[in-house]
């Protein structure tokens, strides 16, 4: 049949039903809608559909539903069906809109739920796909996960991520002898002494020894260079040595065959790379042994050209 105007929106039709609460004893309950008689409604108890009528299961008048026996709350349940109420609506039942139904862009942002892509709905290609850039401008925007906001994502620009990666070889240390030199005596292993800091960036280097501070554990290099001055060479031995702990870990060995009677200055030089933990502590210790048992002279020329150095610091990983 034929409409003028819009055709009556009818495309579901869906019988209302009403589910009552039990009470124990009671066996009259209010309909949501009257009726004429027990016949306008099914009444189900415990999935069962029941016989209506007098004598029979239940009796119906206006909004009045007899019952011919109590039900138990907690126990029963029961529902009755309005057989004269269709309801027509253009909703479609749950569940029965497939993909066929649903046209190209329909799904518009404001109907996806927040947290609702994972990475099963995307698409690696994407990203894959692309070109590799091979520079950054300046307008350019990176996008990251944050793990410290529980992966959320940020955009970061060039200026912002150049300044975030990376990092620097600290703690590091410089110190020198300064302009004071220091007397060596033979066929002993002498501590060197360092009277100036040139720079300490973590306050680590302190009684002529670095300390690993707190949370700086790691990879370290180190180097050192000293001037010994003297004029009795003939079978001398000089050895150079960094120190871990009290305990030996790397040496540099110089001996002298020859004999030469002048006042001789010459340089020796040690470096190390070492795994430290926290509270390691690393020193530069000197022997040498005179065959005339005289002394090997540490030489510092100034302040600003100080011959003997310890240095170190941490290595980036």
């Amino acid at each position: 049949m034929a409409y003028l105007g819009n055709a009556p929106a009818e495309k579901y039709i869906s019988f209302e039903r009403q589910v009552f609460t039990i009470v124990n004893s009671q066996t009259a309950y209010t309909l949501s809608h009257s009726v004429t008689n027990e016949n306008d409604i099914r009444l189900v108890v415990n999935n069962i559909v029941q016989e209506p009528g007098s004598g029979k299961a239940y009796t119906a008048s206006g909004t009045t539903l007899t019952l011919s026996a109590a039900l138990v709350n907690g126990t029963d349940e029961m529902y009755c069906v309005f057989l004269g109420r269709a309801v027509g609506t253009v909703n479609a039942p749950a569940g029965s809109v497939g993909t066929s139904q649903l046209a190209a862009d329909s799904v518009t942002n404001a109907k996806i739920a927040d947290d609702a892509i994972s990475d099963e709905q995307l698409d690696p290609t994407v990203i894959t796909g692309q070109t590799a850039e091979t520079s950054i401008a300046t307008d350019d925007l990176i996008l990251l996960s944050d793990t410290s906001a529980s992966g959320a994502l940020k955009k970061m620009t060039r200026a912002n991520f150049v300044s975030g990666i990376g990092g620097t070889n600290t703690p590091s240390f410089l110190v020198t002898g300064g302009n004071s030199n220091q007397t060596i005596n033979n066929n002993v292993y002498t501590k060197v002494e360092y009277n100036q800091e040139v720079f300490d960036t973590a306050s680590a280097f302190s009684s002529n020894r670095f300390t690993v501070p707190s949370g700086q554990a790691g990879k370290y290099f180190f180097s050192a260079q000293l001037f010994f001055e003297d004029s009795d060479y003939e079978g001398k031995r000089l050895i150079l040595e960094f120190k871990k702990n009290n305990s030996g870990i790397k040496y540099n060995q110089i001996r002298f065959n020859s004999n030469n009677a002048s006042v001789i200055c010459f340089p020796a030089i040690i470096t190390t790379l070492d795994d430290a933990s926290v509270g390691d502590y690393y020193e530069v210790f000197i022997y040498q042994e005179t065959s005339n048992n005289s002394s090997v002279i540490l030489e510092n020329a100034s302040t600003s050209y100080a011959n003997n150095f310890f240095s170190g610091f941490k290595i980036i990983e």
